[in-house]
């Protein structure tokens, strides 16, 4: 991909905006053009992602995306009923959602604000629970402390 022209112009004219000129739409465009879209400037993240299920498209607030899984090449986001497929990578995810999701092993990542419990397995993966599912996802021991931290940090701002 060619490196991209980047104009910046500070106005105190009207509502602030962005313009993306190409000259051709390739699904990188789309998914930059999608991320501005979706970029929640209150708070310096995303808060919505573009979601897929067959031919439809879904757009879904990050607050009932539980977790990020790779299944075959595919990353899909599981809410509490159902999954659907997102075009990003988890290297990309890491990058673009809010601090409440953190990588929990190689093949997926969590919101760390619905984790309900985690069953320690000093052995093998433990397993994370959410409230009103049967979801479950497995965070390995080499990401384990990282989240344990998480927790603990999430725990002491909400007091």
């Amino acid at each position: 991909m060619k490196k991209l022209k980047i104009l910046l112009e500070v106005t105190d004219e009207g509502e602030p905006e962005i313009i993306i000129k190409c000259h051709k739409l390739t699904p990188d465009i789309i998914k930059l053009q999608q991320m501005l879209a979706s970029y929640d400037a209150g708070n310096g993240s995303l808060n919505q992602i573009i979601f897929y299920k067959g031919d439809t498209e879904y757009y879904m607030n990050l607050n009932d995306i539980l977790f990020f899984q790779t299944e075959s090449s595919v990353i899909y986001a599981h809410t509490a009923t159902d999954a659907y497929e997102t075009k990003y990578k988890l290297y990309e995810l890491e990058e673009i959602l809010p601090a409440a999701f953190i990588r929990i092993s190689k093949s997926a990542i969590v919101n760390s604000s619905l984790i309900y419990s985690i069953q320690r397995n000093l052995a093998a993966s433990s397993v994370i629970s959410f409230n009103n599912t049967h979801k479950e996802v497995y965070v390995s021991r080499a990401y384990y402390k990282m989240l344990k931290n998480k927790m603990e940090e999430r725990r002491f701002h909400k007091l």
